[in-house]
């Protein structure tokens, strides 16, 4: 017998916000996609200083959302099949799924929110070792000087927050794209670009995080009150 009044209403919306919930998936699967080949990360993260590669935590983190977006593709579909067949089963493995990976969102969230800053550190970092390279002619320069130049033509800046390299582009046009007037006071520091290109990016990821809890929850809630409503219903 299936269920009727409320119960009904809610198993619909139940499929309606599971729906929402696949597309959400999808596109937070697009986004990461997008993020991992876009072209001014892969020209900077693909990059090698030696025997050093460029840091990788930003990888990691995109990784974790590719996984996540598949993930609540998977369940948004369960919990779409388990509402139209009002089946205790698989709303209960639906809510399961959902409990899980609500708790990994959490966990990920702290891990994002730790690292946030880590992640443009550890690449000005790998930058200013490079430039350092670069200018003193270490063995490794020519190979520096290609790591430097990559920074300078897909952030469009030169130089750093240290004093030397703010002066760099005076002395050192094979370095930088533009003459020496023009690159001191119109290009802005790679330290400030790499901070830019970063939290614009962190801060897109976060917004999606958050709707998709707020999605999640409601749909946690629907799912233990369509189950009770199809217990009471198969019991009359």
């Amino acid at each position: 017998m299936g269920v009727e009044g409320c119960t009904k209403c809610i198993k619909y919306l139940l499929f309606v916000f599971n729906f929402i919930f696949w597309l959400a998936g999808g596109i937070i699967l697009g986004v990461a996609l997008w993020l991992r080949h876009d072209s001014q990360t892969t020209n900077i993260l693909y990059l090698q200083l030696g025997e050093k590669p460029a840091p990788n935590t930003f990888y990691v983190g995109i990784y974790i959302l590719i996984a996540v977006g598949a993930v609540m593709m998977f369940v948004g579909f369960l919990g779409c099949y388990g509402a139209i067949q009002e089946s205790q089963c698989l709303l209960g493995t639906f809510f399961t799924c959902l409990v899980i990976l609500f708790a990994c969102e959490v966990a990920a969230g702290i891990w994002g929110f730790v690292n946030k800053d880590q992640i443009a550190k550890d690449v000005k970092q790998f930058y200013d070792q490079a430039l350092q390279q670069a200018l003193m002619g270490d063995l490794d320069a020519n190979n520096a000087k290609a790591v430097v130049k990559t920074f300078h033509e897909t952030l469009d800046c030169c130089g750093s927050d240290t004093l030397t390299a703010t002066f760099t582009p005076v002395w050192r046009d094979d370095l930088c794209r533009k003459d020496s007037l023009k690159s001191l006071f119109e290009n802005s520091n790679c330290h400030k670009k790499i901070d830019e290109l970063f939290s614009g990016k962190l801060y897109l990821i976060g917004i999606a995080a958050v709707v998709v809890a707020v999605i999640m929850i409601f749909e946690m809630i629907l799912s233990m009150v369509l189950c009770c409503g199809i217990r009471n219903s198969s019991v009359y």
